[in-house]
C-alpha cells in the first residue's frame, strides 16, 4: 500500500489553515469589546481628519499643524459650551431625573384605571431589589460609570493618535494582504471607506446640530420645563437613526405630563414635525454631499448590533453599517460582479444625453 506523503502534507495544510482561522474568529470575538473601542478611536479619528483639512487648504500650514489646530479648535468649542451651558444642562439633568419618576407615576395614574393600575403598582412594588442588592446595583453602576469614562478617554487619545499618523496604521494594515494585486484592492477600499465615515460623521453632526436647535427652540416655546437638557438629549440620540429619535421624545412627553395634556399633545405635535421635517428635507439634502443608505438598513443594523454587542454596538451600528454598504459595494459588486456603482465621494456620473439632443 502506497502512502501518498504529499496528500497527507495537503490536507495537514489544509486542516490547519482552517483551524488557524476559527481560533482568528474566536480570539475576534472575546475581543470584541476592544475592537469596538478602535473603531470609537477611528470615528474620533477621521472626525478630526475632516476638521484638518480645510484648515489645510485654507492656510497651507502643512498637515500636522491643521490637525493640532482643529484639536484645539475643537477643545475650545466644548470647553466654551461646557463653561456657558454646562451648568445649566447639569442642573435641568437634574431636575429631569427627579422628574421622571413622578411623571410616570401621574401617566400611569391617568391612564390605568381600577385594577390593573393596582396590579401593576403592586407588582413594580415587588419588584424592588432588597437592601444588599440595591447596594451592589449601586457598586456595579458606579464601575459602569467608572468604565464608560476610561472608555471614552480611551477613545479620545486613541483617535488623536490615529488622526496624528494614519498612513503608518494604513500600511501596516496592508502588508497584511499579499501583494498580487489584493493589496492595491484593499488599499483603494480603505481609501474608499475612510471618505465614506467622513461624509457620514460630517451628516451626522449638520443634522444633530439640527435637531438640538429647533427643539430647543419648540421645547422654549411650548413651556416644556428642562428644554435645554431635553434638547441636548434628543441631538445626541439623532446619532442612533430611527430608534433614536423615538427614545428622545418620550422624557419630553413625561415632563410634559406633568403640566397637562394639552402640552403633552404639543410635545408629541413638536417632535414628530421635526422628524417630518428632517427625514423628508433636511436628511435628503444632507445625503446628497454625504452617504445615503438604504433606509432599512441602519434600522436592522441597530438591531443587529444592539443584540449582538450591546449599547456600543446600538452606538456604532450605522457607521458600521456604512464600512459594510462601501465595501461590499466596492470588493464584490465592483470588483467581483464588475458591474458599475457609486461610491460615496466620487463623482456622479455624466447623464448620457438622449437621442437626437
Amino acid at each position: 500500500m502506497r502512502i501518498d506523503k504529499a496528500g497527507d502534507r495537503a490536507f495537514a495544510r489544509r486542516v490547519s489553515i482552517v483551524v488557524a482561522i476559527l481560533g482568528v474568529a474566536v480570539l475576534l470575538w472575546y475581543l470584541v469589546d476592544v475592537l469596538l473601542l478602535v473603531f470609537g478611536a477611528i470615528l474620533v479619528a477621521v472626525l478630526l481628519r475632516a476638521a484638518a483639512e480645510p484648515i489645510d487648504a485654507l492656510t497651507g500650514i502643512g498637515d500636522n499643524w491643521a490637525l493640532a489646530t482643529a484639536t484645539l479648535a475643537v477643545t475650545l468649542v466644548i470647553t466654551v459650551a461646557i463653561t456657558l451651558f454646562g451648568a445649566e444642562v447639569r442642573a435641568q439633568t437634574l431636575k429631569l431625573l427627579e422628574t421622571l419618576p413622578d411623571a410616570w407615576d401621574i401617566f400611569i395614574e391617568r391612564t390605568l384605571r381600577g385594577d390593573l393600575r393596582d396590579e401593576i403598582m403592586e407588582r413594580a412594588e415587588d419588584a424592588v431589589p432588597a437592601a444588599g442588592q440595591m447596594i451592589g446595583n449601586v457598586l456595579l453602576g458606579a464601575w459602569s460609570v467608572a468604565g464608560g469614562i476610561s472608555a471614552v478617554v480611551l477613545i479620545v487619545v486613541g483617535g488623536l493618535y490615529l488622526a496624528a499618523q494614519p498612513d503608518i496604521y494604513r500600511r501596516g494594515f496592508l502588508l497584511l494582504l499579499p501583494d498580487d494585486g489584493k493589496r492595491a484592492a484593499g488599499a483603494e477600499t480603505l481609501d474608499a471607506m475612510g471618505e465614506a465615515l467622513k461624509l457620514w460623521l460630517l451628516g451626522q453632526v449638520a443634522t444633530m446640530g439640527f435637531i438640538f436647535v429647533v427643539t430647543l427652540a419648540g421645547l422654549w416655546l411650548i413651556g416644556v420645563p428642562a428644554a435645554l437638557a431635553l434638547a441636548v438629549f434628543a441631538g445626541l440620540a439623532q446619532f442612533v437613526p430611527i430608534i433614536g429619535p423615538i427614545v428622545a421624545a418620550l422624557p419630553a412627553l413625561l415632563v410634559a405630563l406633568t403640566e397637562s395634556w394639552q402640552m403633552v399633545l404639543w410635545v408629541l405635535g413638536l417632535y414628530v414635525v421635526i422628524q417630518q421635517v428632517e427625514s423628508n428635507l433636511v436628511t435628503p439634502l444632507v445625503q446628497r454631499r454625504t452617504v445615503q443608505l438604504p433606509p432599512a438598513l441602519p434600522l436592522f443594523a441597530v438591531v443587529v448590533f444592539g443584540l449582538l454587542f450591546g449599547l456600543a454596538g446600538v452606538l456604532l451600528a450605522t457607521p458600521l453599517a456604512v464600512l459594510a454598504f462601501v465595501g461590499i459595494k466596492k470588493l464584490w459588486v465592483r470588483d467581483t460582479l464588475g458591474e458599475t456603482t457609486r461610491l460615496p465621494g466620487e463623482p456622479a456620473p455624466a447623464e448620457v444625453p438622449r437621442p437626437g439632443e
